[in-house]
């Protein structure tokens, strides 16, 4: 497919940011369509042996004068007998009331995994997969279009995420995401051991980005006997996603083609009795067959085809 074939728009809830890697503190970047209930920020880095703070500030607009309103400020403070973190937020020029928060999970000196996870009301943050705090906003969240990180940090990934589809509700973390490292670019092709097989509940998660000129991408789940009950395919010829059953049959999924070149995507397979069910970057797109029997024997996963690999987990 040439880069400058025209391609049909895909709706903006579709789209998702690339992970951004070891960015030079001060950082500051725009979040592509802004924040809404339902997205989730992550950020995994080191704190220093030496720091004394650091925030990340949630911003509507990213000027420097006047200084922009701040929806969400997240500040951890070790310098204190008591470390702990000061949340609140800035408008017209002034902070409102803090909200101090003590018993902060960060250490000196040890790697952290932060969620941002925006509900309708209230943003909630949890450190190292466990729940830390939640903060009702004073200002629309529909305002908030900027992410600035700043202070004794080091950062190594920052990921720009949708919640899992799979969720009831948003009240409460995904189980076993998206809490996920992300790791350095993996070998394409890419395979992964499933010592156990699949069983209900288990989530496999591939993120990566797309090649500049891709042919095709395929996630294929086999047997121990080599078999291939399962496979998704894209094909960029004729820009199709489909699932193909071990003896040729494709059964296409009606969704908006979201393999473009040089985007981000994330694929998500839900194992539930009955089969595997699919999301694409955090929407819900239907359901394939398959008997428990078949997903309990299933031993390996496989990717292959245009794009490059940041995580891959089941």
């Amino acid at each position: 497919m040439s880069t400058d074939e025209h391609l049909d728009p895909i709706p903006d809830s579709f789209i998702l940011q690339p992970p951004v890697f070891h960015p030079v503190i001060p950082y500051v970047t725009t979040i592509f369509g802004g924040l809404y209930a339902g997205k989730m920020i992550m950020l995994q880095g080191v704190v220093p042996r030496h720091a004394r703070r650091f925030q990340v500030d949630f911003q509507c607009g990213c000027c420097l004068h006047p200084r922009p309103d701040v929806a969400f400020h997240f500040s951890p403070r070790f310098y204190t007998v008591k470390p702990h973190v000061i949340c609140n937020t800035l408008q017209g020029g002034l902070w409102q009331k803090e909200v101090r928060w003590p018993g902060i999970a960060l250490q000196k000196g040890a790697s952290f995994l932060i969620l941002f996870l925006f509900d309708n009301e209230e943003v909630k943050v949890s450190v190292n997969g466990q729940h830390f705090l939640h903060y009702r906003y004073r200002l629309p969240l529909s305002r908030v279009d900027t992410l600035d990180i700043s202070g004794d940090i080091l950062v190594k990934a920052v990921g720009f995420l949708n919640i899992s589809p799979f969720v009831e509700g948003s009240r409460e973390y995904p189980v076993g995401y998206p809490l996920l490292l992300y790791s350095p670019r993996l070998e394409v092709p890419c395979s992964r051991a499933l010592p156990r097989g699949l069983w209900p509940g288990q989530v496999i998660v591939v993120r990566g980005l797309v090649l500049k000129e891709p042919k095709d991408f395929t996630l294929s789940l086999r047997d121990g006997a080599t078999h291939v009950p399962v496979t998704l395919r894209a094909s960029f010829t004729d820009r199709t996603l489909a699932w193909v059953s071990s003896w040729g049959r494709k059964k296409l999924i009606s969704a908006p083609f979201l393999f473009y070149p040089q985007r981000f995507f994330e694929v998500l397979l839900l194992c539930q009795e009955g089969g595997l069910k699919l999301a694409l970057n955090g929407h819900g797109l239907g359901a394939t067959s398959l008997d428990q029997k078949a997903l309990e024997q299933l031993r390996d996963l496989r990717i292959s085809g245009s794009v490059h690999l940041y995580c891959v987990h089941c």
